[in-house]
């Protein structure tokens, strides 16, 4: 059937004629009718530019920003499409869309003249790589096969991005007309959708253009968009060349399987098709949709997420949350952790839920940011849980898959630290050292300062600036680990529950002030199939860094709260801890006191002093202090000999407790370690001479 098909491809060009005809007519003739969804979310966004984030996440937003969103050789990417250069199988297409809507995330945090010509440049030379208004990489006799509709889907998240940010009535219409091309040639009837992916990905792959259609339909009110999403919804239940009983996403979610045993083991792939189910639910109302997403979000989190809030090893399931502790080839690819906090944010607004939030941050703080090079200015393909940290290798046009979406993940957290709900509410789901402007449902500006070294202490100050006292909600989210959370409003203690939102409801007048202290005590957290163990402090995981910690004979256990030492009577030289809870395999955390310190390198961003018991004798034990710094800045000299790691045996032997060449196994039939490309390593050095003459 699928050779059949491809051998009618000359029928698809003659349909490329015809297209191009239809294509010639005016387009702007009907306004369109943006079909209204607000109301299925629990929570919202706030408008562009409400947010401005400080501290620690704020400045590695703005590297982002200034050393990689701006510093894109755009036209290297676009070539892909003007040239149709690609050979079929290729899927460096996506890239340009990547590059586009983390472009738009960054415009509507910090929109610049710069960035809007770069944006607009891009774009228009995209629009105009194909004149018959199908954008792709492909020739007209590839086209469909193997990656086409995944680069139609960026090509189009992209495009619709930039129409969001922008209001650019072009980027729509643009939209609607490779899509329309799509629509033409596939959907009930004509060819089939899933048929024409990568086989291996049994239809996953392609079926993910389902966000964009749902997302077409919402801004457009045109029904052949959310028809053809309910056709790929139920495609996925429907028999296929692949899977005799069809994909069965829906149903696997339902039941609660491990994703191991989906159809589509593809992890990023899979995320994308719920991130899809999501704004089918968003537009259609049919709960299924949600609950299934859902469902989905919380076995990742049982049976694949791992410790710094990262999936996959070689880009597939593999029991992550169980198989952590091990050595992985290539583990927790940037994609993937990019789409699973663009998951929880789909179901952060659609639920109201504060786990989603929760997830977000440890991502972020962890798996995240640990992915980016210090300055911003490129990405890692994996982040391993122990090892080196390596630089993406370079694909193809100057980039790779990991390195434009990493950005698209770290640019949406303006997106959810503040938000509004239903009743008016709002919502603080980030702590930094933020400024906020909210307009009230009686239409009253306020503004909400956050003064705060969070998450290196553990106070947040939030001070209301109001021109006139303003009766509002404001809701603070108490992450699930704060188990001892202490919450002020002008000096009065308010009563909260960890893992839920505390609302406070009041009058709030200029200068009124909300006290947040977090429990952020050290953390003593149990790997699920291991005897091993991690430190965390707050939504930090800390770990073993070569630059702070070298090897050395001895072997160590973690010495968690609370302890008691044991003597010989008459022998106060001799003493000893019993094997306690600390030592044994258990569910629930265990305590363990921290000591902040400075790290020597000033890359390092948190570090503190862990005490760990060293037993050469039964009865003749002693305490041994070693210093953690963030999982973030762990290995973050990217280079051969700065090595970490995040799990610990117990007992570790510290003389052989960092894994070396890691980048060897990662990188397959690479006789060569990979760096940052040229072209960034230039424009890095020119801002690095301009910032170091001021």
């Amino acid at each position: 059937m699928f050779l059949a098909r491809i051998k009618q491809r000359p029928i698809l060009a003659v349909n490329k004629i015809v297209w191009t005809l239809l294509c010639a007519v005016p387009l702007f003739s009907q306004a369109q009718k943006p079909v209204s969804v607000s109301q299925r979310d629990e929570l919202k966004v706030l408008p562009a530019g409400a947010v401005k984030i400080g501290g620690h996440v704020g400045e590695k937003i703005d590297q982002c920003i200034n050393n990689r969103i701006l510093v894109q050789t755009t036209n290297d990417l676009i070539e892909l499409f003007q040239k149709k250069t690609l050979d079929p199988g290729g899927y460096r297409g996506e890239f340009i869309g990547k590059w586009a809507t983390a472009a738009a995330l960054s415009y509507r945090y910090q929109p610049s003249s710069l960035l809007a010509a770069k944006m607009s440049g891009a774009m228009n030379d995209l629009i105009n790589s194909n004149a018959s208004g199908y954008i792709t990489t492909y020739k007209t006799a590839d086209e469909l096969k193997v990656w086409d509709i995944w680069i139609q889907k960026y090509v189009l998240l992209g495009l619709l991005a930039q129409y969001d940010a922008t209001g650019n009535e072009q980027y729509l219409q643009a939209a609607k007309r490779t899509t329309d091309y799509l629509l033409n040639l596939t959907g009930p009837g004509k060819l089939s959708l899933e048929e024409y992916g990568p086989p291996f990905h049994k239809g996953g792959v392609n079926y993910s253009i389902l966000e964009p259609m749902a997302l077409l339909y919402e801004r457009t009110g045109e029904k052949k968009y959310l028809d053809y999403a309910e056709y790929i919804v139920a495609s996925w239940s429907k028999p296929s060349k692949y899977t005799p009983a069809g994909v069965r996403l829906i149903e696997n979610a339902e039941a609660g399987l491990p994703l191991v045993d989906y159809e589509v083991k593809h992890a990023y792939t899979l995320m994308s098709d719920f991130e899809g189910l999501c704004e089918l639910y968003r537009v259609t109302g049919k709960k299924r949709y949600l609950d299934a997403s859902v469902k989905l979000a919380k076995a990742i989190k049982k049976y694949e997420l791992t410790i710094v809030g990262t999936v996959s090893n070689h880009e597939m399931w593999y029991n992550g949350a169980w198989a952590q502790t091990e050595i992985q080839e290539r583990p927790n690819e940037t994609c993937a952790t990019a789409t699973w906090m663009k998951l929880c944010f789909q179901l952060l607004r659609l639920t109201g839920d504060s786990k989603w939030a929760d997830e977000m941050e440890t991502s972020l703080y962890n798996g995240l940011l640990g992915a980016m090079m210090p300055q911003g200015e490129w990405w890692s393909y994996d982040s391993p849980l122990y090892g080196e940290r390596t630089p993406s290798r370079v694909q193809g046009n100057n980039l790779s898959c990991c390195v434009s979406s990493g950005p698209r993940a770290l640019l949406l957290t303006p997106e959810w630290a503040a938000m509004q709900s239903g009743n008016g509410a709002l919502v603080f789901n980030f702590y930094g050292a933020d400024t906020t402007t909210y307009t009230t449902k009686s239409g009253q500006q306020i503004t909400v300062l956050q003064k705060t070294d969070y998450p290196a202490g553990n106070e947040i100050r939030f001070t209301i600036q109001s021109a006139s006292p303003s009766t509002f909600p404001l809701q603070l989210r108490i992450p699930e680990w704060s188990k001892q959370t202490v919450l002020k409003v002008n000096g009065v203690v308010v009563s909260v529950k960890a893992g839920t939102y505390t609302t406070l409801q009041r009058t709030w007048k200029n200068g009124d002030e909300v006290t947040l202290q977090l429990d952020m005590r050290g953390r003593i957290v149990h790997a699920p199939g291991s005897f091993q163990q991690a430190v965390v402090r707050g939504p930090v995981v800390l770990a073993l860094d070569s630059r702070l910690v070298p090897e050395q004979d001895s072997a160590i256990w973690l010495l968690g709260d609370p302890h008691v030492y044991q003597e010989f009577p008459g022998q106060p030289k001799y003493k000893y801890i019993l094997p306690n809870k600390d030592f044994a395999s258990q569910t629930e955390d265990v305590y363990i006191d921290l000591k902040p310190v400075t790290a020597q390198d000033k890359n390092i961003w948190l570090a503190f002093e862990v005490s760990f018991v060293v037993r050469p004798v039964f009865h003749i034990h002693s305490e041994k202090k070693i210093v953690l710094c963030d999982f973030s800045s762990a290995g973050n000299q990217w280079s051969e000999t700065n090595l970490y790691r995040t799990w610990l045996p117990q007992p570790l032997y510290m003389n052989n407790m960092y894994a070396r060449n890691t980048w060897k196994f990662s990188l397959y039939a690479a006789k060569v370690r990979p760096t940052v490309p040229k072209y960034i390593q230039v424009a890095m050095n020119e801002k690095n001479k301009i910032n170091s003459s001021k």
